[in-house]
């Protein structure tokens, strides 16, 4: 793993809440991660993972409203206070929202961590996804599947990555996001990959440990 420290004892890994969130909307879902934040950086709470799957919209980052750069016609869209530009989310995408303390010295360490969780993960499904050294995110034949997008306070971070696994139609596509053209983003479905959304969350849980030195300790039910 280049650029990925491996722990050496299960001691030194700290626990992390999962929270299932099912299918929900990303208003919803933004406003529990802000109070999350809030009570991680009062250490109330111990890390949180959040996984989800959301309704379609497009989130609209800093870098876009800078920009000028709205959502397309015909797609529902927010703000958000995360950096970057438009992501698409929707249908058949697998989110995750780490909540979490991080240890590493740079944004960029943390993004490249996130990156590795996920490339190792894929490829427990015969997946060779990538990196693209000009870009962030993680890519399958040129072709962008997953994108992270993070904002920091007293370095816990909130929002985080997706994973297209099966989105619907060429929805995604056909969307210019992450300052890539409409094209540039597809899902492993397209691509003749099946990945089941509950088999990509317990293999990212139980790669968590080796690559984020965290482990999921305990399961929240969702009733905020």
């Amino acid at each position: 793993m280049s650029g990925v420290t491996v722990l050496e004892s299960r001691a030194q890994l700290s626990p992390v809440t999962l929270l299932r969130a099912g299918h929900r909307t990303h208003a919803e879902v933004d406003t529990v991660m802000q109070e999350l934040q809030r009570q991680r950086i009062a250490d109330e709470i111990p890390d949180t993972l959040i996984f989800v799957e959301h309704s379609e919209v497009i989130t609209v980052g800093r870098r876009a409203k800078v920009d000028g750069i709205t959502a397309p016609d015909g797609y529902a869209s927010r703000e958000v206070d995360r950096g970057g530009g438009i992501t698409w989310h929707g249908p058949g995408q697998l989110v995750g929202y780490p909540v979490f303390r991080w240890r590493e010295e740079s944004v960029r360490k943390v993004i490249t961590l996130i990156e590795e969780w996920i490339i190792q993960s894929l490829a427990d499904f015969g997946v060779r996804a990538e990196r693209n050294t000009a870009m962030m995110g993680v890519w399958l034949d040129r072709l962008k599947i997953g994108s992270i997008g993070l904002q920091f306070s007293q370095w816990v971070s909130r929002h985080g990555f997706d994973i297209n696994l099966a989105t619907p139609g060429d929805r995604l596509q056909a969307v210019e996001g992450c300052g890539l053209p409409a094209g540039q983003h597809t899902s492993l479905a397209t691509l003749g990959h099946e990945v089941p959304m509950e088999a990509m969350e317990a293999v990212m849980l139980a790669k968590m440990p080796e690559i984020l030195g965290r482990e999921m300790t305990t399961e929240r039910s969702w009733n905020f």
